[in-house]
């Protein structure tokens, strides 16, 4: 795909006017486009900076409010993250679009197995709970009304919905009606804790791709991380002991449970992209792939017991 011709665009981020160029296109993406763009050093009376230095444009794809991104709450999301060192920081916010510019860092896709050791587990939970307590966002992603909200999206596009749709929605209402039964307040989210979205340099991790955040209930983060990255018990309970302190079977039970509220996230919000993306991708098989998986870890024999321990307790438990 040819990259767009986005000089207007640049040309309204302050200062940057016949200074900015795009390098080419950022792969990966399978929401919107991202580019690189190249800012030359400005002319000064005694010399010229020939330095540059480089940020990341990404050109929101078509309709994806129908995804539930709201561009001004990850705006505020990135924002806030780059505050608490946790993400790249944010140079500009292009209005009406919704376009975000970022810094570009140096750094190399997080690999699974390193995710997943004890030390790296400890740093992102760190993280995480950083951003959790940092305050409400003005939205909110409610992983019960999302996969939901999702449906009504794709219907009215006139795409199929997948027969077992209502399974998983039996499944998530219990799941509901479980954590329900022993509330907590929501926290600020990221909510698309997938593997592609940490990268790493020799300094820390780094956090990318807000689109998606908002008020939610935290263990959504942490079982859309868990599942989304392969996390096997051993490492879940790693993940609870440096979030919390110590793993609790209500904390385990939670976990677990919202690893199948993710992957019914992931399969609607896989459904509504056959309907608005302009991207190549094969979106038919990413809704299925999750959907077989939600389904097969909710037949599980212990699912109830999953539920009645999510139900118990207070928080501290």
């Amino acid at each position: 795909m040819d990259t767009p011709d986005v000089s207007h665009l640049l040309a309204r981020v302050p200062g940057w006017q016949g200074r900015a160029h795009v390098v080419g296109a950022l792969g990966g993406g399978i929401t919107n486009r991202n580019l690189l763009v190249e800012v030359r050093g400005a002319d000064r009376v005694d010399r010229v900076d020939l330095t540059a230095q480089r940020f990341v444009l990404r050109l929101a794809g078509k309709d994806t409010e129908l995804l539930e991104i709201r561009r001004s709450v990850e705006h505020e999301a990135a924002t806030r993250a780059a505050s608490l060192g946790l993400a790249p920081e944010v140079t500009a916010f292009l209005e009406p679009e919704g376009y975000l510019i970022t810094r570009f860092v140096d750094a190399s896709p997080l690999p699974p197995d390193e995710l997943a050791s004890p030390q790296r587990l400890a740093e992102i939970a760190h993280m995480l709970r950083s951003f959790h307590t940092s305050g409400p966002l003005s939205g909110d992603f409610d992983a019960f009304r999302v996969p939901f909200l999702h449906h009504e999206a794709a219907r009215g596009r006139g795409v199929a919905i997948p027969e077992q749709f209502a399974t998983a929605a039996e499944f998530a209402a219990r799941i509901e009606a479980a954590f329900d039964a022993s509330p907590e307040p929501r926290v600020p989210c990221h909510n698309d804790l997938l593997n592609a979205n940490f990268l790493t340099d020799e300094t820390q991790i780094w956090l990318l791709d807000w689109e998606y955040a908002g008020n939610n209930d935290r263990y959504f983060d942490l079982g859309n991380l868990s599942v989304n990255n392969g996390l096997d018990d051993g490492p879940r309970a790693a993940l609870l002991g440096a979030y919390f302190g110590a793993p609790t079977p209500r904390r385990s039970a939670r976990l677990d449970l919202m690893m199948i509220m993710s992957d019914f996230r992931e399969a609607m919000w896989g459904v509504v992209q056959q309907g608005i993306s302009t991207l190549e991708f094969d979106y038919v098989e990413y809704a299925t792939t999750h959907l077989d998986r939600l389904v097969s870890a909710a037949s599980r024999p212990g699912f109830a017991t999953l539920l009645d321990a999510a139900a118990a307790g207070s928080p501290d438990a």
